[in-house]
């Protein structure tokens, strides 16, 4: 489920990540360049391995391994999404069990559980669960983070109604990330999808442009511009 551009991950609280790396690892999102992505994962994995009580490490190689599967699930790659995420949500966890208290390693356990929803609709209740606990707790760990909203939110646009999710839910998600950060590229850029998909298409055209002005190199971004409709 592909959540979650940022431009820039900003140093946490707990466990930072230097922005360069998150930015490297950004770029080769917003360009869909999953064979850089590949090579930085294995990076990053190796980077774990030597150090396995670093809650840091295990998050940055969760981080590249959620990028993988948001790529793979833009370019209709189920398989590769599924592979990604499931190892992503190992590391997360790892992360998590670490430093159980880090909005942000909440966050991203939350939106790879997320990811798996759409690539596999079996795993949806047991994930949907796991994916709705970590981000919830995310948002109350640090209510005033625009990333945590956005994640909220791109999991209640793949939770189906049924299990508390759904457009709605999703939709107040993206404007409270946009409240809190109107300079959030990821939060117009996915309210202006579920904002089209409840067929609001001036407003989500709106919204996708906005994101596309904040950050021009998401190809994601300019693609579901393109497939939103003047009115």
């Amino acid at each position: 489920m592909p959540l979650h551009s940022l431009l820039l991950v900003p140093i946490l609280a707990a466990g930072a990540v230097p922005t360069l790396v998150a930015g490297e690892l950004e770029q080769a999102r917003d360009r869909q360049d999953r064979s850089t992505l590949v090579r930085m994962i294995e990076e990053r994995r190796q980077a774990a391995g030597a150090k396995p009580n670093d809650a840091a490490a295990h998050y940055d190689l969760a981080l590249a391994l959620s990028y993988l599967a948001e790529v793979a699930q833009e370019q209709g790659d189920k398989p590769q999404v599924r592979e990604a995420a499931q190892a992503g949500v190992r590391a997360a966890e790892r992360a998590v069990n670490i430093d159980s208290r880090s909005a942000e390693y909440q966050r991203i356990l939350g939106t790879l559980c997320g990811q798996l929803i759409p690539a596999d609709l079996l795993l949806a209740l047991s994930y949907g669960r796991r994916a709705r606990d970590s981000l919830e707790r995310a948002v109350e760990l640090d209510p005033q983070s625009p990333r945590a909203w956005v994640s909220h939110g791109v999991g209640n646009y793949y939770l189906p109604e049924a299990f508390g999710g759904g457009m709605n839910a999703a939709i107040a998600d993206f404007r409270k990330a946009v409240d809190l950060d109107p300079k959030v590229a990821e939060a117009h850029l996915w309210l202006g999808v579920a904002l089209r998909k409840q067929g609001l298409i001036a407003e989500a055209r709106k919204s996708l442009e906005t994101a596309v002005a904040l950050n021009p190199n998401r190809v994601w971004a300019r693609q579901q511009l393109e497939k939103t409709p003047a009115k």
